[in-house]
């Protein structure tokens, strides 16, 4: 695999975005009218840029960032999803580049292909191909967190960085590469770690390829000089869902997952449990498995429904030094050991930006985060992903849990540079499944989950909780830190590391 990127012929042009419809372990299947080329479902592929930009503190101030951002699946991570997606969905191209012709006015001038607008509006989720646009679109384009990245066991991921520069400062040469912190990745040429892989140029693209072999809560960040990258916003998070989310209720994990007339002929299909002493069956369904929107999930391959969830949400714990990302900005020396933090979020977003309800210009309430123009004069939210966590309530509706999103997961990660950080809950205890993306349980196979009002956590560090609220009174409660610092917006208190939880 790793043979075949590295034969590809030269191109003239730098960027190169790569996301193949089959490969040698996964080949193609049965051509359908959604998928006419056959590309395989398990090839997952993603683009980003290595950029800068601007994200909006919940105080109204703006912070400058190094940072990622999205190059394909716009739409989804403007939702607040991960903008992963099938090799068929990727390929879809976002735009078509602007063909070469002559103008009757000027004789030389370009003219637009017809389908530009068309291919927009037909595949606003396909990658970004051509040069001129990953630079139109991808400067100044950093979010905080960076695009969210979700893949299914047994996947193969082909992740393509594009570097567009530093708009903000043309005097910075920066290379940037991509690193899964603790991801069990088997090759260090895709590992990021400049001193035993690559960097990636200004003008150039690198496409990393993965292999998913292990479910849990990750987290990917640029790994040249990392304390002062992380600290820029030059991070985001990456989970694995289970293989045991696509096997039918009491059937072996070892089992095929793929009908037999989706397969490419003699292809085979089959692969080991991962997750250490898994049963190698699914659970059975609990009663009403069926949820309003969705079956009931997992977040690990447990063999008993132990991890078993409705909604989940990615949250990331993270800090921000205003005076450090000034001087980033100012051609100014950055302090490494007078770097504090002062501004606290989850998901790039401090109370009350977590729970939405900001106000524009004319005084209107507008859900959803605080908007921060982009190059192209429009605002966008730099933190796009959900931070008010919405379940409901089985009090007083007798039979009807089933059918209701009582349960979260929460994939929670700490990014910070500086701090530690212990994050509780009111009223709701958090149900410890998971830390650093491995199931609690013991040699003997035993399920060690717990329950606990807060869980604390250093940088580099992930827990997996499930919230449940099967038994609580609908209302409002909070998951917040309790680390006093933690709650301000730099000089303001009231703010931080806060967001709602409603219960309906």
């Amino acid at each position: 695999m790793i043979c075949m990127l590295m034969a590809l012929p030269a191109s003239a042009q730098l960027f190169r975005v790569q996301c193949p419809t089959s490969t040698a372990e996964h080949p193609l299947v049965t051509p359908t009218a959604a998928n006419p080329k056959g590309a395989n479902p398990a090839i997952k592929c993603q683009e980003v840029s290595g950029a800068d930009g601007y994200a909006t503190m919940a105080d109204g101030a703006q912070i400058y960032l190094f940072g990622f951002g999205p190059l394909s699946g716009l739409e989804l991570i403007k939702a607040g999803l991960p903008g992963t997606q099938t090799s068929a969905a990727f390929n879809n191209a976002y735009n078509v580049p602007y063909l070469q012709g002559l103008d009757a006015a000027n004789g030389n001038a370009s003219v637009p292909d017809p389908l530009y607008e068309a291919a927009k509006a037909v595949a606003p989720n396909g990658a970004i191909a051509d040069s001129a646009e990953i630079m139109k679109i991808g400067v100044l384009s950093a979010q905080q967190p960076a695009p969210l990245m979700a893949i299914d066991e047994d996947d193969e991921f082909f992740l393509t960085l594009s570097n567009v520069g530093m708009i903000m400062r043309p005097d910075l040469f920066e290379q940037h590469t991509i690193h899964f912190h603790g991801y069990p990745n088997a090759s260090p040429f895709f590992d990021g770690v400049p001193d035993a892989s690559v960097a990636v140029n200004i003008s150039g693209s690198m496409t990393y390829y993965y292999q998913a072999p292990d479910a849990g809560t990750y987290f990917w960040h640029c790994h040249i000089t990392p304390p002062e990258h992380l600290q820029m916003g030059m991070v985001g998070q990456l989970y694995v869902r289970p293989r045991q989310n696509r096997v039918q209720p009491g059937a072996d994990l070892l089992g095929p997952l793929i009908a037999a007339n989706q397969k490419a002929p003699g292809a085979v299909d089959g692969k080991s449990c991962s997750d250490i002493l898994c049963t190698g069956q699914t659970p059975a369904p609990a009663a009403g498995a069926v949820r309003e929107a969705a079956p009931v999930m997992y977040a690990y391959n447990d063999g008993d429904g132990s991890t078993a969830y409705d909604v989940e949400y990615p949250i990331q714990m993270m800090g921000f030094d205003p005076t450090f990302h000034f001087a980033g900005m100012t051609f100014e020396p950055e302090d490494f050991s007078g770097m504090k933090d002062k501004y606290f979020m989850l998901s790039g977003r401090s109370y009350p930006d977590t729970v939405g309800g900001n106000v524009d210009a004319g005084g209107n309430v507008v859900p959803g985060p605080i908007r921060t123009q982009a190059s192209d004069g429009l605002a966008r939210p730099s933190q796009p992903l959900p931070t008010r966590i919405i379940l409901e309530s089985c009090v007083g509706q007798p039979g009807a849990c089933g059918t209701r999103k009582h349960r979260a997961l929460l994939r929670m990660s700490d990014v910070n540079v500086t701090e530690f950080t212990t994050l509780a809950t009111i009223g709701i205890p958090m149900k410890v499944i998971a830390v650093n993306a491995r199931l609690l349980r013991d040699l003997a196979g035993n399920n060690l989950s717990y329950l606990t009002n807060s869980v604390t956590m250093g940088g580099g560090e992930s827990t997996d909780v499930i919230l449940d609220a099967a038994t609580v009174p609908p209302g409002t409660y909070f998951l917040y830190s309790t680390n006093l610092d933690h709650l301000s917006n730099d000089a303001e208190n009231f703010g931080g590391m806060m967001t709602e939880i409603i219960v309906n």
